[in-house]
């Protein structure tokens, strides 16, 4: 029998137990529930991230720790106030990143939600057996992935006619199947959960193929013409370089050294500046889409190297916008407690929105 030693934080002193009767033991207590499905004033035991944790002060000098504990429903900030009992635990082995088991009754106050800690330790091995995986303290898309992917490499295949191009963005697809399926669309103004990059790039795969489409044909006597081809790849592969600029950890997504220093514009116009070659691709074809990836966030305040100066790019920008746009707006109607008809301006869009007169 293997014997695991754990300091069970909230106990006297460390206690050594065998996984059997650590399993055995959490089985006799509260049933394994989740931080998300707690009403107010309901105990129970649950796995959270610990996700922030901040040193601060009061305006009368008291320290403090603000920590939040998340799974993929609910995030929890609250205060450890330097006289808890838990103010020493919190300050030298509660670490951003780690798992936590946690006993706890949540509550809603006039300072928000908050957690009143019963017991608490990090997640051992032997968690697992009572359902403990990491990706399901991470949100997610509402969308399953692999379906999302499968949409986007169809999209690609029946809207994109030059052969030369489409394979390119097919093979951009499937050679980093693997990676786009968990890969966050931000770090956390929009779609910012595993599977957002391609929740947020097929809709705006689908967009641009609708307005290509549509302004291509209002203005076919435009020179030179709307290169609809351009448009789609460039809508699909505008965010590629997040690839690069990106790195998954269990609190979420973090800038890489090369995603702080160069960002993800110019890390995608070199994925896709790599993988044209030998391609026979021509070079005003090579020249637009690059352009649509470097300009697709569309002011140089928002970090494009360049506005967007073509069709193909303007297209790519608004549609990339709208759709980043759109999903704070859910998330702030979602989310919001505010009473009245308007949301508070405590949003991702830092603006009141109408929720509507009832």
């Amino acid at each position: 029998m293997i014997t695991v030693r754990v300091v069970r934080s909230g106990y006297n002193g460390p206690q050594a137990f065998t996984r059997k009767s650590l399993i055995n033991m959490s089985a006799r207590l509260f049933p394994i529930g989740t931080l998300a499905e707690l009403v107010p004033g309901e105990e129970g035991d649950f796995f959270a991230l610990l996700s922030a944790k901040e040193q601060l002060t009061t305006r009368e000098g008291k320290p403090y720790f603000k920590i939040t504990f998340r799974d993929a429903g609910r995030e929890v900030s609250f205060p450890i106030w330097n006289d808890s009992a838990w103010a020493i635990d919190c300050r030298d082995s509660w670490n951003v990143g780690v798992f936590f088991k946690i006993r706890a009754t949540y509550k809603e106050t006039n300072f928000g939600p908050q957690l009143e800690i019963k017991k608490i330790r990090a997640v051992i091995e032997a968690d697992a057996a009572e359902g403990f995986n990491p990706l399901m303290l991470q949100r997610k898309s509402r969308f399953d992935a692999e379906e999302m992917f499968n949409d986007l490499l169809g999209l690609a295949k029946d809207k994109i006619d030059d052969k030369k191009l489409r394979s390119l963005v097919v093979d951009l697809l499937k050679n980093n199947q693997d990676a786009l399926l968990t890969l966050p669309a931000a770090r956390k103004n929009h779609h910012a959960y595993i599977g957002g990059w391609l929740e947020h790039t097929l809709s705006v795969a689908r967009t641009v193929a609708y307005l290509a489409e549509k302004y291509d044909e209002y203005y076919s006597d435009m020179q030179p013409r709307l290169d609809k081809n351009v448009a789609i790849a460039g809508a699909i592969l505008h965010d590629i370089g997040k690839l690069r600029e990106y790195e998954s950890q269990p609190q979420g997504a973090v800038y890489t050294a090369e995603g702080a220093l160069i960002g993800h514009m110019l890390q995608g116009r070199d994925i896709v500046r790599t993988a044209i070659a030998d391609r026979g691709l021509s070079e005003e074809t090579m020249l637009r889409l690059e352009h649509v990836i470097i300009s697709h966030q569309g002011r140089p305040e928002w970090g494009a190297p360049k506005i967007p100066l073509t069709p193909e790019a303007m297209i790519v920008h608004y549609a990339d916008d709208l759709d980043a746009k759109y999903a704070m707006l859910y998330s702030a109607l979602r989310d919001d407690k505010n009473p009245g008809p308007m949301t508070s301006k405590k949003n991702q869009l830092y603006q009141q929105i109408f929720r509507g007169l009832e």
